[in-house]
């Protein structure tokens, strides 16, 4: 006698089910194809589709235990209290999550950049909702979780095109300012990488305790920003050694008072 309409209600559990799933599946893929065309990053789409799949999903099945006539109202609190309780024990890791979803929607940087974050520096080879993946310049491979990379100071030197090379040198007070100063500018025209526009600065920046200290700094484009660096100061300590301008170091002269007995 209760065999035909709780056999019913099972068949009607399994059609909700089915047709839940199919419905569920055909909104998924709307929403791909949505954040393709809105040219969302790949991992968020993945992530977002299947966060919302999953949901959808387990409207589905409660939906269909409801058929059975469960009462799905303690299962709603329990799985509530079961999703609190995850949530409260993984609160590190959600929290890289969201740093993760705002690092993938804002984009500070993307892969190949080469950044500062949380006190490392090197090149982003991957992001991933949890963690970013760096490459030191000495080719270590070092892991950051996202919650730290966006809860702190990101500087992105591949952001833009150009860096300005910021340097100093010394020369002695008793060498000729005007001269040092003409030898660090003919430096910086014969040398082709560096830009006109914005044009370089060659100035006197500080008397100090023992030299007259210039600024240099010319503008380069992000990839030469090194090898300018380096060239530079292999080219002035040469030429100033051709010119006999001297470059002095830190050093202090003590005079002895005799005292007579």
């Amino acid at each position: 006698m209760y065999v035909i309409p709780y056999g019913i209600k099972v068949i009607m559990a399994i059609l909700i089910f089915v047709i839940g799933k199919m419905v569920v599946k055909a909104i998924t893929k709307v929403l791909i194809k949505v954040m393709k065309k809105a040219k969302t990053d790949d991992i968020l789409i993945d992530f977002i589709s299947g966060i919302i799949g999953s949901l959808l999903m387990l409207f589905v099945i409660i939906a269909a235990i409801g058929q059975l006539g469960v009462d799905t109202t303690s299962l709603v609190a329990l799985i509530g209290a079961a999703g609190l309780a995850i949530g409260l024990s993984l609160q590190s890791s959600l929290q890289n999550f969201a740093s993760g979803v705002m690092l993938i929607v804002f984009r500070p940087f993307t892969s190949g950049d080469f950044v500062e974050v949380a006190g490392i520096a090197g090149i982003v080879e991957k992001i991933t909702i949890f963690s970013t993946q760096l490459r030191t310049p000495d080719n270590k491979e070092m892991i950051v979780p996202n919650g730290k990379i966006y809860g702190d100071v990101i500087t992105n030197y591949s952001a833009k095109p150009t860096r300005r090379v910021d340097m100093v040198f010394g020369i002695g007070y008793g060498d000729d300012i005007k001269k040092a100063k003409e030898v660090l500018e003919s430096i910086l025209e014969e040398d082709e990488r560096i830009l006109k526009d914005p044009a370089y600065v060659v100035a006197v920046s500080e008397l100090a305790d023992s030299s007259v200290n210039f600024v240099v700094r010319p503008w380069v484009n992000a990839a030469d920003y090194w090898n300018v660096f380096f060239d530079t100061h292999e080219k002035v300590k040469l030429r100033f050694d051709a010119e006999n301008i001297s470059i002095p170091f830190p050093q202090m002269d003590i005079h002895l008072d005799k005292v007579e007995s």
